[in-house]
């Protein structure tokens, strides 16, 4: 459950900015069913709350020549807080990585994506900077063919 109360009229609102984050407040409390006024509390007391993190503008990567998206495991030799915490600043640092996951259920401990402009570009990444990060024992790079889903928004339907 959320940690704040949320009720159709927000549900409204977010998944309007989710869908076009530069919507006037008019506009926004048009579609929402409110006066411009009490919109724009709710999305001032949204983001107080935490639930709107920050306003983005989305960037076109093939427009940009980022066009080598890759998904890579990342092992690391041990696993120590203080290992963990090591990779994940250095790993934070690289403009490259566009998310990085400690997961489990795999041999891998982080799980990166990293958006490139060729496979040349990789290579340098690869071998001259993420395989040279303290702890980092093996990487299994795998590459985006084709994107299926890309969305940025959350479901919010389960909180009808």
């Amino acid at each position: 459950m959320p940690l704040i109360n949320i009720d159709k009229i927000d549900r409204r609102i977010l998944n309007a900015l989710q869908s076009n984050g530069r919507i006037t407040n008019l506009e926004l409390a048009e579609l929402a069913g409110l006066s411009p006024t009490p919109c724009g509390r709710r999305v001032k007391r949204l983001e107080d709350s935490g639930v709107i993190r920050e306003h983005v503008t989305l960037l076109d990567q093939a427009m940009l020549g980022l066009k080598l998206t890759a998904h890579i495991s990342v092992t690391m030799d041990r696993h120590t807080p203080d290992r963990f915490e090591a990779f994940e600043a250095e790993i934070r640092s690289y403009s490259e990585v566009i998310s990085c996951s400690v997961v489990t259920g795999q041999s891998a401990d982080f799980l990166v994506t990293a958006v490139v402009p060729d496979m040349a570009y990789y290579e340098r990444f690869l071998l001259g900077r993420l395989t040279r990060i303290e702890g980092v024992s093996a990487v299994l790079s795998s590459f985006e063919l084709r994107r299926v889903v890309d969305r940025t928004a959350l479901p919010l339907e389960y909180m009808e």
